[in-house]
C-alpha cells in the first residue's frame, strides 16, 4: 500500500500556487438560434461589429452580416453540418479580411484565402479588408492599353483593353468559361496578373 506524505502534498500545492499565473479573459460568446441554406441565426453577440468573423463550435467560421436588434445574422464559410441549434458561437474580434502580395500568386485559395492547394501557408506581410471601397474614377489610370484574349475571332472583333470590364453572356455549356481560361492561359508570356474566381462552381470542376 502507497502511503501518503503531508509534507509531499503541501510542497505540491505550494509549487502549483506559486506557477499560478491569473489571467481575466472576457470573450463575446452567442448561441445559436437556428441554422440553413448557409445562413446561421445567433442570439447573444451584442457587440459584434459587421463583417466580423465568427467561430462556431466544430471550427466552422462565419462572417455576421445581418446586425439586428435581437440576433445577428451570419455567413457560414463551410458546410456547418455539425452546427446545432444551442450551440455556442464566439465573436473573434477580427473584421474580414485577405492577404494581399505576390505571396498569393499562383496558389489556390478559398472565400477566407486560405490555402487549398496543399503548398502550406500564405507568407504574406500585408492584408486588406474584404469589404473595401473601390477607387474612384479620378484616382483611376484610364484605359490606354491592349488585351489580346488570344483567340483571333474575339481579338479582330472586339477591342479589350486592360482594366476594363467585359461581360461574356451565353446559355450552358456554350464555351463562356472556356473562353476566360483560354485567355488566361494566353496571358502567361505578358504582363498580367490573372485571378479566377470561382462562385458555385463544383469542386470536380475547379480541379479539372
Amino acid at each position: 500500500m502507497v502511503s501518503i506524505r503531508p509534507d509531499e502534498i503541501s510542497s505540491i500545492i505550494k509549487q502549483q500556487i506559486e506557477q499560478y499565473n491569473q489571467e481575466v479573459k472576457i470573450s463575446n460568446v452567442g448561441t445559436v438560434l437556428q441554422v440553413g441554406d448557409g445562413i446561421a441565426r445567433i442570439y447573444g453577440l451584442e457587440n459584434v461589429m459587421a463583417s466580423e468573423l465568427l467561430e462556431f463550435e466544430d471550427g466552422t467560421v462565419g462572417i455576421a452580416l445581418n446586425l439586428e436588434e435581437d440576433n445577428v445574422g451570419a455567413v457560414l464559410m463551410g458546410d456547418g453540418i455539425n452546427i446545432r441549434e444551442g450551440s455556442p458561437v464566439s465573436a473573434t474580434g477580427r473584421i474580414a479580411s485577405v492577404p494581399v502580395g505576390d505571396a498569393m500568386l499562383g496558389r489556390v485559395v478559398d472565400a477566407l484565402a486560405r490555402p487549398i492547394d496543399g503548398k502550406g501557408d500564405i507568407q504574406a506581410n500585408e492584408t486588406r479588408l474584404i469589404d473595401s471601397p473601390a477607387p474612384g474614377i479620378i484616382a483611376r489610370k484610364s484605359v490606354y492599353e491592349p488585351l489580346q484574349t488570344g483567340i483571333t475571332a474575339i481579338d479582330a472583333m472586339i477591342p479589350i483593353g486592360r482594366g476594363q470590364r467585359e461581360l461574356i453572356i451565353g446559355d450552358r455549356q456554350t464555351g463562356k468559361t472556356a473562353i476566360a481560361i483560354d485567355t488566361i492561359l494566353n496571358q502567361k508570356s505578358e504582363d498580367v496578373v490573372c485571378v479566377y474566381v470561382a462562385i458555385g462552381q463544383k469542386a470536380a470542376s475547379v480541379a479539372r
